[in-house]
């Protein structure tokens, strides 16, 4: 692949020999940007472990992503009034189950009662595939539609590795301040840290990097990121 003279010029002065502090890779993106919009920031952790398809979870970004989250909660009766008092987007039972079957599909998360789970489970090809399916290990079949659209809307995100081992994930913008940013990189970090396998051993992170859409890699020493 071949970068333009910004990239290049922008990769060049990026040390390599140097692991940098969170605080210095944050400066050195802003120092760096060349482009003309909001640029997003991409944390990506390289695993040493190798059932990487097991690995997953949530965490919540306390500054948030910078992205507006349509949810929508799938539940019927008393939950439904509040789950729009919650802030939820959308909110419906059968009928918006109809709606997704159709070929609608306006949101970035889906949350279910357990009552419903049984009509839900028919969305299973829609939402699998999207990856927007309830499930309750990630808290989104649940009877807390209140507690649930709180995190969602304020910052909860949910990571997988893919099949190399590396879990990206967006933390932000450029545009946020540094302690947004750097209490994103660091909640974010430390929940991964935290959801490590019980039958992981060892070094358990082999890598960090974060960079901002257009700028280059920035190798964080992220032994020194506080817990």
């Amino acid at each position: 692949m071949v970068h333009g003279k910004k990239i290049r010029n922008a990769k060049a002065k990026v040390d390599k020999t140097v692991l940098y502090a969170v605080n210095d890779a944050i400066q050195a993106m802003r120092d760096l940007k060349f482009a003309s919009f909001d640029e997003s920031i991409d944390l990506s952790i390289k695993l040493v472990y190798k059932s990487f398809q097991n690995i997953r979870g949530s965490a919540v970004l306390p500054a948030g992503t910078g992205k507006e989250k349509k949810v929508l909660v799938i539940c019927k009766g008393d939950k439904q009034q509040e789950a729009k008092d919650a802030g939820a987007d959308y909110v419906g039972g059968d009928e918006i189950i109809e709606k997704i079957q159709g070929g609608w599909i306006d949101f970035q998360a889906v949350v279910a009662t357990p009552d419903m789970m049984k009509q839900v489970g028919k969305l299973g090809a829609v939402l699998g595939r999207k990856g927007l399916m309830p499930k309750p290990k990630s808290g989104t079949v649940t009877d807390d539609v209140k507690g649930i659209i709180k995190e969602l809307k304020g910052g909860r995100v949910e990571y997988r590795a893919d099949k190399t081992g590396v879990i990206h994930m967006n933390i932000g913008k450029l545009s946020f301040d540094d302690s947004s940013i750097s209490d994103n990189f660091k909640a974010f970090y430390n929940q991964i840290v935290k959801d490590k396998p019980s039958d992981a051993k060892g070094n358990y992170i082999k890598s960090v990097y974060v960079s901002s859409t257009m700028g280059p890699g920035i190798k964080i020493n992220h032994k020194g990121v506080e817990r």
